[in-house]
């Protein structure tokens, strides 16, 4: 008899690891690997890019147009904006600085809360966001919640940005990490919260072999249920 194949919900703050975590969970599982939150770097990108968003207000007008005719795709595990990798310019700080004005209007969500369900409604899938196991897929076959101190994940994402050649301070990413705690978890619309049955990940001081191995474990024991 041919395994079911299960939707798989990873919610939680921003920079917890909830990327790399679902993505070599997917790869164990042999799963397709969708992150929502580059959709909405995507479209918070094309949006500066066409001065749709400046200083923080949008105009949803010609936003709307965009929605209508704006193609997102993952190819590698990678985001293309109408063709093109963007991966690496919707990481940095600007995008993360900018995309929460975006993230937090309705149309957006509307739009792109139907492409992923669209993605993932065969099953085999697993899917990173903030409001995944609370709005897009409700009833996901299996949940789970990624939290760590505000500290940690600023320090995280400090290195990485570095990595890549960003000349940023830790005080600024801190900051930055914050506030999008702050408008994540305060917006009308999906906002980022824990369900009562998800399955609750603390990474401050794990490792990413450690939280995977956690997940496959009560993976097998929901495949058994």
């Amino acid at each position: 008899m041919e395994q079911k194949k299960l939707i798989i919900a990873i919610d939680g703050y921003s920079s917890t690891g909830k990327s790399t975590v679902s993505r070599t969970l997917a790869a164990r599982l042999g799963y397709a690997y969708i992150d929502t939150g580059a959709m909405y770097r995507t479209v918070t990108l094309r949006a500066m890019r066409e001065g749709i968003l400046r200083d923080g207000r949008v105009d949803e007008e010609r936003l709307a147009r965009v929605l209508e005719t704006i193609t997102l795709e993952f190819k590698n595990g990678e985001m293309y904006l109408d063709g093109e990798n963007v991966e690496k310019e919707i990481r940095g700080l600007a995008v993360s600085g900018n995309v929460s004005a975006i993230a937090t209007l309705a149309p957006v969500r509307a739009a792109l809360v139907d492409k992923q369900r669209e993605m993932g409604r065969a099953g085999g899938v697993v899917m990173d966001g903030r409001d995944i196991g609370s709005v897009v897929f409700p009833r996901a076959d299996v949940k789970f919640f990624l939290t760590a101190t505000p500290e940690t994940r600023a320090r995280r994402r400090h290195e990485e940005m570095t990595a890549k050649g960003e000349r940023v301070s830790l005080e600024e990413v801190e900051a930055n990490v914050r506030q999008r705690d702050h408008v994540d978890s305060s917006r009308a619309i999906g906002p980022l919260t824990k369900t009562p049955d998800a399955i609750e990940i603390d990474t401050s001081h794990s490792t990413i072999e450690e939280e995977v191995e956690h997940m496959l474990t009560a993976i097998r024991h929901a495949s058994r249920d």
